[in-house]
């Protein structure tokens, strides 16, 4: 669960970062040079440690995962520049329902009720953030548009943890960076802009920040059930929230604070539910 927090928050940040990008680059380029500055910041230490030892013992499913990954990566950064952080993030928290039905479904993981009940507020609690948003516009729209991404995120994070049974997780990371980085370069060079020696030192920091949070996310898979890690990802709604307030001068509406409550209460009973079991 400590694990699963810090993704979150790196992940919040690099988001933020991302999305300021994507105001000035296309999207798709903004997506492609974040995995590929994954790459280059992982390709030192692949390097110094040969690169015999980065060798994965699943190469199609590390395919599959950058595929799929890929695939919902295109949708969300579509919607990127014109999602409210804090709403973006809330449309992420849809995911956590699609990877307990499939840890069930396809890894065998026990149902637990207590957690399908957490995972269950937490999702009420998206829902008061984003119903505001579904009033027709346009920017119902673009949150339709990432909304459709969640299944697809799902479905990678599941082969993510079939994949740690047999590779270290920062061999996961590394080939993901490598698999997403091809899929998306024929999208990104479609409205290629070059970027700014600036632009250059903000996505080495975004690869930095992805390597980081991708690895505490596959060590949490990793460690424990998925559907015990996944009612910790509604907090980052906390880590949003106030990088949009303070990036972006995006003030929190009253349902997004209404709806951050119910989501750290049912994070913080489940924490504590499984913190006792351990």
């Amino acid at each position: 669960m400590g694990y699963m927090a810090l993704a979150g928050l790196l992940f919040c940040v690099l988001n933020t970062i991302a999305r300021s990008l994507a105001q000035d680059l296309d999207p798709f380029q903004t997506q492609f040079l974040r995995y590929l500055a994954g790459f280059v910041v992982l390709l030192p230490l692949m390097v110094r440690t040969g690169l015999a030892a980065w060798r994965p013992h699943d190469l199609k499913g590390q395919g599959w995962r950058g595929l799929v990954h890929t695939a919902g990566l295109l949708m969300w950064f579509w919607a990127l520049p014109h999602v409210p952080l804090a709403d973006m993030t809330a449309i992420g928290f849809t995911g956590p329902i699609f990877i307990m039905a499939g840890a069930v479904l396809f890894l065998g993981e026990p149902m637990v009720r207590a957690r399908w009940v957490a995972a269950g507020i937490g999702f009420v609690g998206v829902g008061i953030v984003v119903a505001p948003q579904f009033t027709g516009t346009a920017g119902g729209t673009w949150t339709l548009v990432m909304l459709a991404s969640a299944p697809l995120f799902a479905a990678s994070f599941l082969i993510t943890k079939a994949l740690t049974r047999r590779d270290r997780p920062e061999v996961i990371v590394a080939w993901q960076a490598i698999t997403v980085s091809v899929f998306t370069l024929p999208f990104a060079l479609a409205g290629w802009t070059s970027p700014t020696a600036a632009q250059w030192g903000w996505f080495l920091l975004t690869g930095l920040l992805g390597s980081a949070g991708h690895w505490c996310l596959t060590e949490a898979f990793r460690l424990a059930d998925m559907s015990a890690t996944q009612p910790v990802k509604f907090i980052d709604m906390v880590w949003a929230s106030f990088l949009g307030w303070v990036v972006f001068a995006e003030v929190p509406a009253t349902t997004t604070f209404a709806g951050a409550a119910v989501i750290f209460a049912a994070t913080t009973w489940i924490a504590r539910r499984e913190a006792r079991a351990r």
